[in-house]
């Protein structure tokens, strides 16, 4: 099983190395790591061409323009290009645990997506991880939020991985499906933008298509990075969208993925590898 990990970031390249160095010293590396970019200024680019050269696997960078928050265009653009049987969806604000690969494989199972869960720090940890690239929180650890995320217990995931149906909890930050599912249900819905919702959308899809869910606890662990949130939009427009799949019990989404599937017949290229092209024109 090859494992496609697709990264979604927007300019904040200091989170993103931080990101990036967690999953190069994995105790288990995944075939690629492919950076979805929703618009980010050059900074970001030249952060990928300085670690590329060494970095210990597939490293591939995918730009769009900035056109507003895309996020649902952007993760279809990175599945369309995996080349894994696998794709981890992965924000480029959570810092992976070293065996963070290696339990996600573990977890993976037909017929399966799988919701994992996060550790949330403050901005004055946040700050020190940025500092500090060695550093990792731990359970007593000042300035964190759901402390007994920070436990790595195999053993006691197990408890927590019984499939099921529920809807709370879905975030995209910490999510794994198998590619043939997420080519089933076209991926992501596009009509989707600005903030939120897309991936509980997906996930209703998902459900409709007849796959079941596993919540990875004490296993698969990764730090959020602290930032401000626009999580508690009033009236949010998505909302609407998620209430009219769930009652038309849609399973594929009329934008998604598909659209994008031609455009990498060819694989991308590796940064490792590639000569440098010339920039896109950005906006920021």
């Amino acid at each position: 099983m090859r494992i496609s990990v697709a990264v979604i970031t927007y300019n904040w390249p200091e989170a993103l190395e931080r990101v990036l160095a967690a999953l190069a010293a994995q105790s288990e590396l995944p075939h690629e790591v492919i950076v979805t970019d929703d618009g980010s200024g050059a900074a970001t680019r030249e952060l990928l061409e300085r670690i590329a050269p060494d970095y210990p696997v597939r490293l591939v960078h995918l730009w769009q323009p900035d056109d507003g928050a895309r996020m649902s265009r952007a993760r279809n653009r990175a599945i369309a290009a995996a080349q894994g049987d696998y794709v981890i969806l992965l924000d480029g604000d959570m810092v992976a645990e070293r065996h963070f690969i290696a339990d996600h494989r573990a977890f993976a199972r037909r017929g399966c997506f799988v919701q994992g869960s996060r550790v949330l720090t403050d901005a004055r940890l946040t700050r020190h991880m940025l500092e500090q690239a060695a550093f990792v929180p731990g359970f007593f650890s000042r300035g964190i939020e759901r402390r007994r995320h920070t436990l790595r217990m195999p053993l006691l995931a197990n408890l927590y991985a019984r499939p099921h149906v529920r809807r709370r909890g879905i975030k995209s930050c910490n999510m794994a499906f198998w590619r043939d599912d997420l080519l089933r249900v076209n991926g992501f819905n596009e009509a989707m933008t600005g903030w939120g919702r897309e991936d509980t959308e997906l996930a209703a899809r998902a459900f409709h298509a007849g796959l079941l869910r596993r919540d990875l606890r004490f296993s698969a662990l990764a730090t959020h990075l602290y930032h401000r949130t626009r999580k508690h939009v009033v009236d949010n427009p998505n909302d609407r969208i998620v209430e009219d799949t769930r009652a038309r019990q849609l399973i594929r989404c009329e934008l998604g993925l598909d659209q994008h599937v031609p455009e990498f017949a060819a694989a991308p290229a590796d940064l490792r590898f590639a000569a440098p092209e010339p920039r896109p024109p950005y906006s920021n």
